[in-house]
Formats: C-alpha cells, sequence, structure tokens
C-alpha cells in the first residue's frame, strides 16, 4: 500500500486546512487508516484514525475531522480553528486489523507534509 500525503501549507492561528492521503491500495475499505503528527524534536503522535469507527486525539476533538472517500481511495483530515500548537508534519498511516493509537503497528506510511501554523 502506498500513501501519498499532501495539503500542508503556511496558515494562520484560527484558519482551516484539508489534507488528503491518496493511496494505491484495491481493498482501501478494509483498512485502517489514520494521521499523526510530529513537531520538531518531539515523538511522532496520533491525531485520529478512521476504522469501523472514528476516534481522536483529545486536543483536536471538535476541531478536526477524519473522512474517506472510498470512491477516490482518500483519507481526509480537515482541520479547523487550527493553532499554533498544531504545527507539525502530519503523516497518514494504514493497517489492516483493529485501529490503534500506536504509531510502530502501522505497517503503511506516506511522506508527511507540513503544517505551520503562525501566532
Amino acid at each position: 500500500v502506498q500513501l501519498q500525503a499532501s495539503g500542508g501549507g503556511l496558515v494562520q492561528a484560527g484558519d482551516s486546512l484539508t489534507l488528503s492521503c491518496v493511496t494505491s491500495t484495491y481493498s482501501f475499505s478494509a483498512y485502517t487508516f489514520a494521521w499523526f503528527r510530529q513537531a520538531p524534536g518531539k515523538e511522532r503522535l496520533f491525531v485520529a484514525w478512521s476504522s469501523s469507527d472514528t476516534h481522536y486525539e483529545e486536543s483536536v476533538k471538535g476541531r478536526f475531522t477524519i473522512s474517506r472517500d472510498n470512491a477516490k481511495n482518500t483519507v481526509y483530515l480537515q482541520m479547523n480553528s487550527l493553532k499554533p500548537e498544531d504545527t507539525a508534519v502530519y503523516y497518514c498511516a494504514a493497517k489492516s486489523g483493529l485501529a490503534v493509537a500506536t504509531p510502530r503497528l502501522y505497517k503503511y506510511w506516506g511522506q508527511g507534509t507540513l503544517v505551520t501554523v503562525s501566532s
């Protein structure tokens, strides 16, 4: 499975941004997809997953929405009310089986897209 993330950029606090992750799999609906982020000098952290359900990291609840378009084999992360602390490289990832928030359990990764939020 190949993943290609895009949509990052430089925005101001309070703005919105939508990240996209196009996948190559023919079994798109069978996979759990997730977004992670990694700030400079920090570890990679869970943001949201989409499987049979969706789940969000506490700090993004109510601001971020993960969705998937099975016809386009694409996963999205709609980010609203962005804050400077959301600045990071955002990665999409995929795995088969149960959804989890642990990065090392995801087998497939995109290359990352940088989101910078200025105050």
